[in-house]
């Protein structure tokens, strides 16, 4: 009976330090699904079908019925989730967190950031999107090596941290996106089964498992070099400023700006105050009231920034600008990021082929955009200009890349022969010019103005 006792105490003890050990091993990981049922778990909006099968989430696919969400009945705010995923090559499919339903938001419609899952051709999986609210915010154009990460009819591994304001997505080792957003500290976590509207698609189907998540003693994933999207006004991360980021203006000071021509910040229709700068309407003629940076930048660089349009107005951002062109009284001479009003703005429909579309190449390559890669009038866009070593110039809209040509090639002096810009030589062609925003008669703002020099 003695031995007994102590074989069954010796039992006992080495099961307790193996559990320890165990939770341990772990270090911190909580898993969110048990491998056998649905237990912590709900289901939203749609009327997809999951299920477990095989030690995974299944979910299926059913037409006619909007996005359907298995959400987790706990909310969470900090935290690193990662999660296997496989899914039908027809189908679309996300990860959502920090999400939230509410009666008062589209009678309880899911809304959040989604980490997406894009078997299709586009290849934007793991790219982050604001479900139901602001679209976009980080498509792989951004990061187009990234777009090589997702292996097609495999399980495919997703890393999530997401820190303070810091959201990181990661997808079989290599970072694919990160954000910088303020706008919901906590929700609960989705796996999303997207809405299907042909018979063709029904009943294709998404599985996850391994779904498993640390939310404390966090350490986020090594520095890596690729766009950050910042979503915060006129505010530098501690990663932008780590990759060579400097704000142009910070919400206050207008000190690194000064008007076309002179020396100082003009003292009329500009204007800075709440976090914006600010061009007021006049008789919409040019006055060649520009302001441009007091420092020059080239031969590469990036500039970021976003702008908010009014009704019918039209402006620009200009790069490359080379004070020995006469501008007869006019706007600057630069290369011009296109800032207008389609719709309400006539300049939409002059030029060529639509090169005086939003985000054209003014004048002389027009804007390649998806649909709806612009934002309503009165809500604020974001520009970014990335100039490369090798002379090649990409403007992006909301993230999405719609020009793209080299600077001092065959068809960029071809294009250039063909645009208003004909008569001046060496157009575009300076190491080195101020950035630029444009005064022409209409009311725009700006705000959230970086740049990054590349050495």
């Amino acid at each position: 009976m003695k031995n007994h006792r102590l074989s069954l105490c010796c039992f006992l003890l080495f099961s307790v330090i193996g559990h320890a050990q165990a939770q341990k091993s772990n270090d911190g990981w909580q898993d969110l699904f048990n491998g056998k049922d649905l237990s912590g778990w709900k289901q939203l909006n749609g009327q997809a079908k999951y299920e477990v099968k095989d030690g995974a989430i299944l979910g299926t696919s059913v037409m006619g019925t909007p996005n359907s969400f298995l959400t987790t009945e706990q909310n969470y705010s900090d935290f690193i989730l990662e999660c296997d995923v496989k899914v039908d090559n027809k189908l679309n499919s996300g990860i959502q967190i920090r999400s939230l339903s509410t009666p008062d938001y589209q009678n309880g419609r899911v809304h959040g950031i989604q980490i997406e899952i894009d078997p299709s051709d586009r290849a934007y999986s793991a790219g982050i999107y604001d479900e139901a609210r602001r679209g976009w915010l980080y498509p792989l154009d951004l990061n187009p090596s990234a777009k090589k990460a997702f292996k097609k009819d495999e399980w495919n591994k997703y890393r999530i941290e997401a820190i303070g304001t810091s959201i990181r997505t990661f997808l079989n080792g290599i970072p694919v996106g990160h954000v910088i957003d303020d706008m919901t500290a906590s929700g609960f976590i989705c796996l999303q089964v997207h809405a299907v509207n042909t018979k063709e698609l029904e009943g294709t189907q998404v599985s996850w498992k391994n779904v498993r998540i640390q939310t404390s003693n966090l350490k986020s994933s090594p520095a890596a070099n690729i766009a950050i999207v910042n979503l915060i006004p006129n505010a530098l991360d501690n990663a932008e400023k780590a990759q060579g980021w400097s704000l142009l203006y910070d919400g206050k000071s207008v000190d690194q700006w000064r008007s076309y021509g002179g020396t100082d910040f003009p003292s009329k229709r500009w204007a800075h105050s709440d976090g914006t700068i600010t061009i007021s309407k006049s008789d919409g003629s040019e006055t060649g009231n520009d302001i441009v940076t007091k420092k020059l930048f080239g031969p590469a660089f990036e500039f970021e920034f976003e702008f908010k349009l009014t009704e019918g107005a039209n402006s620009g951002v200009k790069y490359f600008v080379d004070q020995k062109f006469n501008s007869k009284g006019k706007s600057g001479i630069g290369c011009e990021y296109q800032v207008l009003d389609d719709e309400k703005h006539p300049d939409a429909k002059m030029g060529k082929n639509g090169n005086r579309t939003i985000a054209s190449f003014y004048d002389v390559i027009p804007a390649d955009r998806p649909r709806n890669s612009g934002k309503k009038i009165g809500e604020w866009n974001q520009g970014r200009i990335l100039v490369q070593k090798d002379g090649t110039i990409q403007h992006f809209l909301n993230g999405f890349k719609v020009v793209e040509y080299v600077r001092g090639s065959p068809q960029f002096k071809e294009f250039v022969a063909e645009s208003k810009f004909k008569g001046f030589e060496g157009f575009g062609l300076s190491q080195q010019g101020n950035l630029l925003l444009q005064d022409h008669g209409d009311n725009v703002s700006f705000r959230s103005l970086k740049v990054r020099e590349i050495k």
